[in-house]
């Protein structure tokens, strides 16, 4: 039985309006499974983009050094290749050429099999005043909830 890995990118609800989500193949190294399973990786400062022949890339994903791993381990940020239908790679494509929308990773987790997976999203930045009004009710929601404690 696998360990439940869930990796997730807090600031990205925060940072980007979140338009439709996918699920991602990752093309991998053996070292690099290795370290994900033991939850050595971070997606927040990564994202998505396309290559010259049309294939989906994430860069600036950090994947810690195997500790166990000799000198062919590998690059704690390489890009790494994603894996998806063709169809939904051309449309994704087409989405981020023309509308200016960019796609950015959600979560990185292991499936049932234990293959990595990486929660993908089209997505659309968010302007200061969304921002904002994002912490406003945040800050109600949690006064509210005081409130109801101390009542109770």
């Amino acid at each position: 039985m696998q360990p439940n890995i869930n990796i997730v990118n807090k600031k990205a609800r925060f940072e980007y309006e979140l338009l439709k989500r996918y699920t991602a193949g990752i093309v991998l190294t053996g070292t690099e499974i290795k370290s994900i399973r033991q939850s050595k990786a971070r997606i927040t400062e990564s994202f998505c983009e396309f290559n010259d022949f049309g294939e989906l890339f994430v860069v600036n994903m950090y994947i810690e050094e195997y500790t166990y791993g000799t000198s062919y381990n590998h690059k704690p940020k390489s890009t790494r290749k994603l894996l998806l239908n063709k169809r939904e790679i051309k449309k994704l494509e087409k989405d981020v050429k023309n509308s200016g929308l960019t796609i950015i990773p959600l979560k990185l987790f292991l499936n049932e099999n234990g293959l990595a997976k990486l929660e993908i999203a089209l997505a659309r930045g968010k302007k200061l005043h969304d921002k904002r009004n994002v912490m406003k009710e945040r800050d109600t929601k949690r006064d509210l909830a005081r409130v109801k404690k101390n009542f109770s």
